[in-house]
């Protein structure tokens, strides 16, 4: 019989969802969904759009852990490029300015999912700190692909495609702070 210290703690919010290999690939497949729902929530800007992509990619990335959000984003972004118009704005395809951002989003998961699975998404300032971090490397994929696809350089590349999108980030990252710390505490882990 277990006792209570050996019942493992949950490293992330899906973790509390009981199951294994089938609530893997649910999580993922609405991970990636959720992104391609999000991505159509778009408010027009030249070069780059502000959606709710990157929202949706660090939340998924800290409720699903790594792996399975990195998984997650790798089906989001290999299905838009099949063709499944679920990239912002309804498009879907290989390369074009915005697509650096596209491929940051595995990053971004990757480092977000990693940090929650350490606690990052457990208290606001970690979740700020973690969030910040996934849009930085975001910014740090899309910036160069933005630059080599519009022939903009560096000052007017941040001009168009990361100042912009700045205070929207700052709203995104404070309605996470509030989100994912409340779940936890919701949880009682």
């Amino acid at each position: 019989m277990a006792n209570a210290s050996s019942v493992a703690r949950p490293a992330v919010l899906s973790d509390l969802i009981p199951g294994s290999r089938v609530r893997d690939i649910a999580l993922v497949l609405g991970g990636a969904a959720l992104t391609g729902l999000a991505a159509q929530l778009t408010f027009p800007m030249w070069p780059v759009p502000v959606t709710g992509q990157t929202f949706a990619v660090v939340l998924v990335g800290a409720a699903l852990g790594m792996n399975r959000a990195v998984l997650s984003m790798v089906l989001y972004t290999l299905v838009g490029i099949a063709g499944v118009p679920w990239f912002q704005g309804g498009t879907s395809g290989f390369g074009g300015a915005t697509f650096g951002y596209v491929i940051g989003f595995i990053a971004a998961a990757a480092i977000v999912g990693k940090l929650a699975e350490r606690g990052g998404d457990r208290t606001v300032a970690r979740t700020v700190g973690t969030m910040v971090l996934g849009n930085l490397t975001i910014y740090a994929f899309g910036l160069p692909v933005l630059m080599a696809v519009t022939g903009l350089g560096l000052g007017k590349a941040l001009a168009a495609g990361v100042i912009p999108f700045l205070a929207g980030d700052a709203l995104k990252i404070a309605i996470a702070a509030g989100l994912l710390p409340a779940a936890w505490k919701l949880s009682g882990r």
